[in-house]
């Protein structure tokens, strides 16, 4: 082998490397999810408000419609979180009240980058609520 060709085999073999560096890399940071802001909680009044659409199945789809209009940039389609939001589906979201999502839903938490959606119509925040449980109960393959 020439050294010529030596160096070419050498370089084609960095470049190789770096690019599944480089792939590697980004894979490992679009999978990382933002964690949860453990400090954030709902006053006690708002976390025990009951939501009125409980008993209203129909009105998760709309729901539904609304998370990918206005959660899933951030949350990802799924609810699964991105580097950008929390896991939606997390059992230490769905453990809090349908009252404290709905607080959370409505006053927001700049300090975390979640915005104020108080400019929805009420019914509308609480179907993004039943979406969230809804969410969180279907199977993985179903989401």
């Amino acid at each position: 082998m020439t050294a010529r060709a030596a160096v070419r085999l050498f370089l084609g073999t960095m470049a190789i490397g770096s690019a599944v560096t480089i792939g590697a890399s980004l894979a490992v940071l679009s999978a990382q999810v933002r964690e949860r802001d453990s400090d954030w909680s709902a006053p006690p009044a708002a976390a025990a408000k009951v939501n009125p659409l409980l008993n209203r199945t129909d009105a998760a789809a709309g729901g539904d419609k609304l998370f990918q209009q206005r959660c899933a940039t951030c949350h990802g389609e799924d609810g699964r979180g991105t580097a950008k939001a929390p896991d939606l589906n997390a059992r230490e979201t769905q453990a809090q009240t349908d009252g404290a999502l709905y607080w959370k839903i409505s006053s927001g938490n700049t300090h975390a980058g979640m915005p104020a959606f108080s400019f929805l119509p009420e019914p509308q925040r609480w179907q993004l609520v039943l979406s969230l449980r809804r969410r969180a109960s279907k199977p993985d393959r179903e989401r």
